[in-house]
């Protein structure tokens, strides 16, 4: 009866233990949001999205005051149409503007939201139109390549030679 009892136990302790390190493996990817605060729904439309997903961050001066909720494609205006989920404590005016940057050089991208001079609020179902797409590093590297090979051989190569 006592071995039963102690294996009981030990039993319940590595179930919690076990939960314990799923929350925090969940917690870390970003997987799982435990918000019990109120929240609004806002829609911004931007021309490309980069590598953004739905749960990534939306920060202010760099203070996480959202996430990603959906990401979807309109086929309208052939835009990604990202639906935001902002906490209720945190309000901007109707001018702001969103960028999709990126944290560290490879990082994982969030939306940051810059603050408008608007007196007027944005409020729950309000679409952002300012908007800047991500930096796609390839299209980068590209464009500088072409405008590379558009100049031809460089001036400095022809004037070395004499």
């Amino acid at each position: 009866m006592q071995r039963s009892k102690s294996d009981l136990w030990v039993g319940l302790f590595v179930l919690i233990g076990a939960a314990a390190l799923l929350f925090l493996a969940l917690q870390s990817a970003n997987l799982l949001s435990l918000n019990f605060q109120s929240s609004y729904r806002l829609t911004a439309k931007f021309d490309n999205i980069g590598g953004l997903k739905p749960k990534a961050a939306v920060k202010s001066a760099g203070v996480v005051v959202g996430r990603v909720e959906s990401i979807a494609f309109d086929d309208k205006s052939y835009q990604a149409r990202v639906t935001l989920s902002m906490d209720s404590g945190y309000a901007f005016p109707k001018d702001s503007s969103l960028k999709i940057l990126t944290s560290g050089l490879l990082g994982e991208q969030y939306i940051g939201i810059e603050a408008g001079a608007d007196a007027k609020m944005l409020a729950a179902g309000d679409t952002i139109t300012n908007t800047q797409s991500a930096v796609v590093l390839e299209n980068l590297i590209s464009q500088f390549l072409f405008n590379k090979a558009a100049d031809g051989p460089s001036a400095s190569g022809a004037g070395s030679k004499k």
